[in-house]
């Protein structure tokens, strides 16, 4: 079975600014979940067209201290709740909490989980019998894509080309199959191919 590996902040629900630090992040709050806009009906046509749709997630709030695993589960719960409200699922769910920097110690760990390592790729093949040859990882950072690469997956990047960003990739001679504005184009994309 092929599968559509999918990052979540950033592709599935908006990234959150936050003022006082001056960074652009993962939402903290239930308050600040918000799905972005046409995520259910690209979810819907993966499934149409076979894939199964999978989120691969690094998740270190809780690894530095910025949610509890209690915030971590209700915003998992959150992202559910509203892809079922557009009629849309995934079949899966896979998130490193770890950091080897985290303010909590259990979760200071250097691992093979946490992207731009395949760990949660491979681990998500395993377990659901997934052919990763035949599946995409969509993402919206570098990191996403050395880790759709390294498993053997096609990928997209999500989000206009950052000078930043370009230079990362071309320093990790990594670079996406496809670059898209949205999810919506990424489903586009992975239709058509």
């Amino acid at each position: 079975m092929k599968a559509i590996f999918l990052d979540r902040d950033g592709v599935i629900n908006q990234l959150v600014f936050y003022h006082e630090q001056g960074i652009i992040d993962s939402p903290y709050t239930i308050a600040q979940y918000k799905l972005i806009d046409g995520v259910c009906d690209a979810i819907n046509l993966f499934h149409q067209q076979g894939f199964k749709v999978v989120v691969v997630s690094n998740q270190p709030g809780v690894a530095k201290g910025y949610i509890d695993l209690a915030m971590f589960e209700a915003l998992r719960n959150k992202m559910k709740s509203d892809l079922a409200a557009g009629g849309a699922l995934v079949d899966g769910e896979y998130y490193c909490l770890h950091h080897p920097e985290a303010a909590v110690p259990e979760y200071r760990i250097v691992c093979d989980c946490r992207k731009p390592k395949p760990g949660l790729l491979l681990r998500a093949a395993h377990e659901l019998s997934l052919d990763l040859a035949g599946s995409w990882m969509i993402g919206d950072n570098f990191t996403d894509v050395q880790a759709g690469a390294a498993a053997g997956c096609r990928t997209i990047l999500l989000g206009r080309a950052k000078c930043e960003l370009c230079r990362l990739l071309d320093e990790n001679n990594t670079h996406p199959d496809f670059i898209a504005s949205n999810i919506t184009e990424a489903a586009k994309i992975v239709i058509k191919e």
